[in-house]
């Protein structure tokens, strides 16, 4: 997905932003099987080396493109959202800290999600009073973010406790 911003930037910018990245995860076709497959751009690499290195590179052009970019530039995503900027970019921290973890579990490693990387995506589950509701849950952050992004299964207690909360899980595909 991060090689497809700079195309997103040099495209016309939509005139407002219609959705937010709490809204950006809604349940739609944008988790079917054929959307996901248009995705694969690693299997397109010749070895192990290219894809960092195309990475690298990337990321690199598209921090210089972002950051010569106003306040409030809004862009249209793959799936025909205009959103802001900074709330695309705030879905690409969800991405990379929940398949990180992912990555760890595999691995058989201890998560390495950033402090910073976790408060956005508890900030975009929960809002400004997360802390409060983790606090009311008793879960701390990390459980949380496994728990609302269904790498770890909730009791039915717990279950309604999220509900009797407010809180709304996103759709993750």
């Amino acid at each position: 997905m991060i090689a497809w911003l700079p195309g997103m930037l040099a495209a016309s910018a939509p005139t407002c932003a219609e959705v937010s990245a709490v809204e950006y995860y809604r349940p739609d076709e944008r988790f079917a099987p054929g959307t996901n497959a248009a995705q694969d751009h690693a299997a397109e690499q010749l070895s192990g080396a290219a894809p960092a290195d195309a990475f690298n590179a990337a990321w690199q052009e598209v921090a210089r493109l972002c950051r010569a970019e106003p306040e409030g530039r809004v862009v249209r995503t793959r799936h025909g959202d205009s959103m802001l900027l900074s709330e695309f970019l705030l879905t690409r921290v969800v991405e990379v800290a929940v398949h990180g973890l992912d990555l760890a579990d595999a691995l058989g490693r201890e998560p390495w999600l950033t402090a910073e990387a976790a408060d956005l995506v508890q900030g975009l589950l929960l809002g400004p009073d997360g802390a409060a509701a983790l606090e009311k849950l008793g879960w701390g952050q990390l459980r949380f973010l496994r728990n609302a992004t269904g790498r770890e299964p909730i009791t039915r207690e717990e279950a309604s406790d999220v509900s009797r909360l407010g809180i709304r899980w996103l759709t993750l595909g």
